[in-house]
């Protein structure tokens, strides 16, 4: 039997999930060389984060945790970028969310908190929930030299695993060996109907799991060497 709507099978199952994330460890900054780590932060903007009709309290709650992490970044030279939505008024992704982060209001600006925190961030406008399809984000990526990729941001289950996993497979289609991280306590998901989102970002981070991508509760607070 392929598929199973038993109850008692389908707790089993997510027993395996839930025991999964409990295993969840701490990555120690030892584990990470600056010189190949490249931290890429995804929609950490007003619209998602302080005002408009997709911001939400969930993502709030990391924008200080991201902005610090950032912050860590910088003093141990590992470079960050920014992936911000800016649509225009006829985007087709109106049709499935509501209007939001149009191009040049404040909503597709970085919050103050995450500018703040490293001034040399380079921002990427892009028009859909994947970033990595736009070819700026994508050729800037094959062109850093690094190999591995700390994703921080919004949200888990929309733009954070569509980032991850195809980056992951581009590596591969290319033969580039790389290592895509990303923390559980520098991600959210956002409150939508019908969108429950801790089993949203659950469901999420074992997806990524079950696809190579590293999670981890946290990043150690330590200082880079």
């Amino acid at each position: 039997m392929k598929h199973t709507n038993d109850f008692n099978t389908l707790t089993a199952k997510f027993q395996t999930v839930f025991d999964w994330f409990n295993s969840l460890s701490v990555l120690s900054p030892d584990d990470i060389k600056p010189h190949t780590t490249l931290h890429v932060i995804v929609d950490m903007i007003n619209g998602f984060v302080k005002e408009g009709a997709l911001s939400s309290c969930e993502v709030l709650s990391i924008n200080d945790t991201v902005a610090q992490f950032t912050r860590f970044c910088r003093s141990g030279n590992i470079p960050t970028i920014a992936l911000a939505d800016e649509h225009t008024h006829d985007s087709t992704e109106f049709s499935t969310y509501p209007v939001h982060c149009l191009k040049g209001t404040a909503e597709s600006a970085l919050t103050d908190e995450i500018a703040a925190a490293d001034p040399h961030i380079r921002v990427f406008g892009k028009n859909s929930t994947n970033g990595y399809l736009e070819p700026a984000v994508a050729d800037f990526i094959k062109n850093s030299g690094k190999s591995t990729f700390i994703i921080t941001g919004d949200c888990t289950d929309m733009c954070v695993i569509q980032f991850a996993l195809t980056l992951k497979a581009d590596c591969n289609r290319r033969n580039v060996p790389c290592r895509v991280i990303v923390p559980y306590d520098l991600t959210a998901t956002c409150s939508l109907p019908n969108h429950d989102p801790e089993l949203a970002e659950l469901m999420a981070l074992y997806i990524m799991h079950t696809n190579g991508i590293e999670i981890v509760t946290t990043i150690g607070k330590e200082p880079l060497q």
